[in-house]
């Protein structure tokens, strides 16, 4: 049995959903289908989410909604009649999102919620009555039927264990399953939903739960590639790569897969493999377990920027018990989460993102950390990116940091921070945001175009 979700390119317009019917009828395993809300049919269309929360956001306000509930129903009207579909699943999906608009007066944190989950349901509704009218026996079924509970914020929801159980029932369920990805539903019956891009989860929630023996991610690439190629024309593609890689590539930028969907996935060992809704002849990207190192000591090349840097030094800081534990109670103090802390004998440096300094809180925090922890110095450095280079190859392989670091100095990029993760699979490098995309093209030329082969370590 496999699973298999479909992003919103994937099922954008009527032709969209053509393409899926064709890939999902050519494999007599797919048996449980995920979709995903419509999404852009061209660079300049805007989302149903999009449209929804709009929507969502004026009714709220207690302003003119008329505009954006056209604008949604237009769009699954317009599917629809391509689809030879007829009238009645417009008047469905019509009838119940003014249900959700009337019901507005409860939650205003649980009406957006209901709002935007709507999206993937109503397409849900759509497209198994798309594959029924082809002749396919094929029913829509509503996670809080199929037992996908959920709890935690709203838009951050985590699955229930207790789900996957439940879940299981769906193998015995005969025909096609067409579930709406993205949301499920609280013990209670409250709508919740996945973070943006969640019906990857989803997916990856429902291969666990009915034990498939993989899950197909249907999006709109070939393949993952080493690097954005956007930075470099024609990168060369990833056929086979461990989860691990994958999340670390995907933390630093990589946006092919919503990194939560790998988590249930690797821990049920089921492989998720990366494929595209318009080449699904292509061989795609397989996440797996485990993996031959046949390709050099780097797979994969990931960049993000908004980062900045709080350094703080003090001499025989080793010594002081406590001091980072302090250092982190501040920081938690002003609601700051971090990413990295490397460290040396006499100084920390502390990875933030950007976004949750302003000037107030950095003069604030800089003042708290010299009251508190009485430091040499304390300085923040803006405008980083932080470099990721991920292989599980480097393991085994002598001098990558060697390579990496001489590539960059070849190229005059200077060497802000380097941190290398204690798996060591991952290494990364920050930079001043100027000199990003150049850093990038070093590191991929010094892996990738060179034919320079690391020593491999005696095991």
């Amino acid at each position: 049995m496999k699973v298999a979700k479909f992003g919103g390119t994937s099922l954008a317009s009527a032709e969209q959903i053509r393409k899926v019917f064709r890939i999902v009828t050519s494999d007599p395993k797919r048996k449980i289908i995920v979709v995903s809300a419509p999404g852009k049919r061209y660079a300049k269309d805007t989302k149903i989410t999009d449209l929804l929360i709009a929507c969502g956001r004026a009714i709220l306000g207690h302003e003119e909604a008329t505009f954006w509930l056209e604008q949604i129903l237009d769009r699954y009207s317009e599917i629809a009649n391509e689809l030879g579909l007829g009238n009645e699943i417009i008047m469905d999906i019509r009838e119940n999102l003014y249900r959700l608009v009337n019901n507005r007066k409860n939650d205003p944190l649980l009406f957006m919620e209901a709002l935007k989950a709507s999206g993937e349901d109503f397409h849900a509704r759509l497209i198994a009555r798309y594959f029924q009218k082809e002749g396919v026996e094929a029913s829509y079924v509503h996670p809080a039927e199929a037992g996908l509970l959920l709890t935690g914020a709203p838009g951050n929801a985590k699955v229930l264990p207790e789900s996957y159980g439940l879940l299981r029932r769906l193998r015995d369920r005969s025909g096609l399953i067409i579930f709406p990805g993205f949301f499920g539903s609280t013990k209670n019956g409250d709508i919740l939903t996945f973070s943006r891009s969640g019906s990857d989860i989803t997916g990856a929630i429902l291969a666990v739960g009915v034990q498939a023996e993989l899950y197909e991610n249907f999006t709109d690439v070939d393949a993952v590639y080493s690097v954005n190629p956007a930075l470099i024309p024609h990168p060369k593609k990833i056929k086979e790569i461990t989860f691990r890689e994958m999340r670390e590539l995907s933390y630093a930028g990589f946006s092919v897969i919503h990194d939560e969907a790998l988590i249930p996935a690797f821990r049920a060992g089921i492989p998720v493999h990366i494929r595209n809704t318009n080449h699904p002849e292509a061989p795609g990207t397989k996440i797996v377990k485990t993996r031959q190192n046949t390709n050099g000591p780097v797979i994969g090349i990931a960049s993000d920027s908004g980062f900045c840097s709080l350094f703080v030094s003090k001499y025989l800081m080793n010594r002081e018990l406590g001091f980072g534990r302090r250092l982190l109670q501040i920081l938690e103090d002003y609601q700051i989460s971090f990413e990295h802390i490397p460290s040396g004998i006499d100084e920390l440096t502390v990875i933030l993102r950007e976004h949750q300094l302003t000037e107030a809180v950095k003069k604030d925090l800089i003042e708290r950390i010299e009251k508190d922890l009485h430091p040499d110095s304390v300085a923040i450095e803006q405008h980083l990116s932080l470099i990721m280079m991920v292989g599980e190859g480097m393991r085994q392989t002598v001098g990558t940091a060697a390579r990496a670091a001489k590539a960059l100095s070849l190229s005059n990029i200077n060497i802000e921070m380097i941190n290398q993760g204690s798996s060591e699979v991952s290494m990364m490098f920050g930079v001043k945001e100027a000199v990003e995309a150049e850093a990038v093209r070093a590191l991929y030329h010094e892996f990738f175009e060179t034919a320079h082969v690391g020593t491999t370590k005696n095991l």
